[in-house]
């Protein structure tokens, strides 16, 4: 029992440390149109295999993540703007290293990579 006990423990506390490295809000920037850089702000919050947050539109409105997966340091979702009426989603795929959040978005077709770094 004593050592049926110590194994939940243990359990618990690699669950725990385990759990959502990704939690939190996450800055970054990349190339705008005319060169100059444009600030990105993430937030993330992982449930299991779940990846929900938001990030801010171009009209600096707060947009919701979606299809939101995590496996281990890699993970995916979606976001939607409303380009002038024209809906513009972008697909997302990223590895999480510490600190450091590597992703490639598809964007109509265009390719990008960009990294967040992990707010303080």
């Amino acid at each position: 029992m004593r050592n049926c006990i110590l194994v939940l423990g243990l359990i618990l506390v690699a669950s725990m440390a385990l759990a959502a490295p990704i939690d939190g809000k996450w800055i970054g920037e990349i190339a705008g149109q005319d060169g100059s850089p444009m600030k990105l702000s993430y937030t993330f919050k992982a449930d299991g295999a779940t990846l929900t947050g938001s990030t801010a539109g171009p009209d600096g409105k707060e947009v919701a993540l979606k299809d939101g997966k995590i496996d281990g340091n890699n993970l995916s979702f979606s976001v939607s703007f409303d380009m002038g009426g024209q809906e513009m989603k972008m697909e997302m795929k990223g590895v999480l290293s510490g600190d450091d959040l590597k992703l490639s978005m598809d964007m109509m077709g265009q390719p990008m990579e960009f990294k967040l770094k992990r707010a303080k």
